[in-house]
């Protein structure tokens, strides 16, 4: 695993394109068109990551993708305090907040629950549970600032901070998002929440359409994820 500290950054961008911009009207049948960021429909927004963010945790990482920045602290594994009795596999407790300034409506930063709930869910299959028994990890993100997809970048920096601080998994875990936008698919939709629907894709075809492009980008972005950690790995040896 990686260890903390000095690590070289690792940046990801998206081939440049030659489409031209038009007016922003989309209809269903055109996939041509580009975003206000200058990204087609199917390009995701450049990518960096960083281990040892936090010298106080055991494992931590930063993350920024497109205006999304993200850090995420690994503390433990720690004895649990809710396990009284013997446990063959540990506790994994996660939480996600938003500080004041993430989002253009000052003071309502907050944890998300769901978004803490959702994070769970993505990271526990991928954690040995079974390496740390009767003993907790607790994985604390936070989203510094808010630029649209904030989960898939969380659940990756999180999935770098474990890493980062030793905990054995089975594999690194990458995420994405996709929306829709008439009957075309958005990957990796920016803070424009008036633009894109959040409706399910329509139909077997397209809601396979979305889940492989959603592979696509989660393959991609784990080659960076895995080059941010022998990098770090590489430069706490020099």
């Amino acid at each position: 695993m990686a260890s903390k500290g000095g690590a070289a950054p690792s940046t990801y961008t998206p081939a440049p394109t030659n489409k031209t911009r038009r007016p922003p009207f989309f209809p269903d049948s055109d996939v041509d068109w580009l975003r206000s960021d200058g990204r087609g429909f199917h390009q995701c927004r450049p990518a960096f990551f960083r281990t040892g963010a936090v010298n106080s945790a055991a494992g931590s990482a930063y993350a920024e993708s497109g205006k999304t920045k993200v850090i995420v602290s690994v503390f433990g594994p720690k004895q649990s305090k809710k396990a009284m009795m013997y446990s063959d596999t540990g506790r994994l407790n996660c939480n996600v907040t938003y500080t004041t300034f993430a989002t253009t409506v000052r003071g309502h930063g907050s944890e998300n629950k769901e978004f803490s709930t959702m994070l769970h869910k993505a990271l526990e299959g991928a954690i040995v549970l079974e390496s740390f028994p009767k003993t907790t990890v607790d994985v604390f993100a936070l989203v510094l600032e808010s630029g649209g997809s904030d989960l898939p970048v969380v659940i990756s920096c999180a999935s770098l901070a474990l890493a980062d601080a030793g905990i054995t998994m089975y594999d690194l875990v990458a995420g994405a998002s996709v929306s829709c936008l008439g009957r075309n698919l958005i990957i990796d939709p920016n803070f424009g929440r008036g633009k894109f629907s959040r409706r399910k894709p329509d139909g077997y075809l397209h809601a396979f359409s979305a889940m492989q492009l959603c592979l696509d980008a989660c393959s991609k972005l784990a080659k960076i994820m895995r080059s941010c950690l022998k990098e770090a790995a590489s430069a706490s040896k020099d």
